[in-house]
């Protein structure tokens, strides 16, 4: 089906947004992520809609949304489980009219430059020579790259970037890095108790067990705090522990964990295989995994 560049760019960017969004798409969102009128965007519409790739929802929160047969047209497979969520940041901030389909490199061999070519789904109007991008990380393995945009074909809707920065995470579970026999403590230990297990594991906290189930964790942080409020070495851990423990369990990639530390604000969390506590895994361990790529 032969489509006008302008056709394909409203028709992108619908197919885009309806994926990220699961509702309908105004007129007007379009028309202003593409920098186009909005009556031409609706002048438009009409055509796509008569030619059976777009369908209108009525009333006041309808728009429009793209058919089974738009995704044909744009040579797309429907995506049930997410094929169209690679995010694309430009200086910093994710654009959210644009998500990326494929990343192909057209230099790798040279010592001194590594350029790639970004096919978006969505505009490359929203881009401009100079800007800096991120994509990813992409959903298999991971991939980040970071570059600036030094070129761009809209009619293919591509992005060409000289890359500064390709990063692939680990792929591989948590269980993979975490600190196994596990070292603990149970209920009846002291401050002392744990002084003790710091120093000759060389750790800086450990989980309480309470008949082999997870009670808290206490960390070094937990005995200067006590210390500080003149709590004698004899108190038990029980009363200085923090009982809300973060866990995750053992097959939980890494990345997944990476986020958890930020939005939790912490240090180590406790891998659990069946509800059962098997290991932890502290910000050093990603770090040394991450110096070892």
């Amino acid at each position: 089906m032969d489509l006008s560049l302008i056709q394909k760019d409203i028709l992108i960017t619908l197919v885009t947004l309806y994926q990220r969004q699961s509702h309908s798409v105004k007129g007007e969102e379009i028309a202003d992520l593409i920098q186009r009128n909005p009556g031409t965007v609706r002048n438009q519409m009409q055509a796509l809609k008569t030619i059976g790739l777009v369908d209108g929802v009525p009333g006041p929160k309808g728009g429009y949304i793209p058919t089974g047969l738009a995704y044909t047209a744009l040579n797309l497979d429907l995506a049930e489980d997410g094929d169209y969520d690679v995010a694309i940041s430009r200086n910093g901030v994710v654009v959210n009219g644009a998500n990326v389909q494929a990343v192909a490199f057209t230099t790798l061999c040279h010592p001194d430059i590594c350029h790639a070519e970004i096919k978006l789904v969505g505009s490359a109007k929203l881009f401009e020579i100079g800007d800096q991008i991120t994509v990813g990380p992409t959903p298999v393995n991971k991939l980040l790259i970071r570059g600036e945009v030094f070129g761009k074909d809209e009619s293919k809707q591509s992005l060409l970037i000289a890359t500064s920065e390709i990063i692939s995470l680990p792929k591989k579970p948590i269980s993979t890095y975490m600190s196994s026999p596990l070292k603990s403590l149970t209920c009846s230990n002291t401050l002392h108790d744990a002084l003790v297990l710091f120093n000759r594991e060389h750790i800086h906290g450990a989980p309480i067990l309470d008949n082999g189930k997870l009670a808290g964790i206490i960390t070094m942080s937990d005995i200067a705090k006590s210390i500080e409020k003149d709590l004698p070495l004899t108190t038990k851990v029980t009363e200085v522990m923090t009982n809300d423990v973060v866990e995750a369990p053992a097959e939980t990639r890494l990345l997944d964990v990476i986020s958890r530390f930020k939005e939790r604000e912490i240090g180590r969390l406790i891998v659990v295989d069946k509800g059962i506590p098997v290991g932890i895994i502290t910000q050093s361990d990603i770090i040394r995994v991450f110096t070892a790529l």
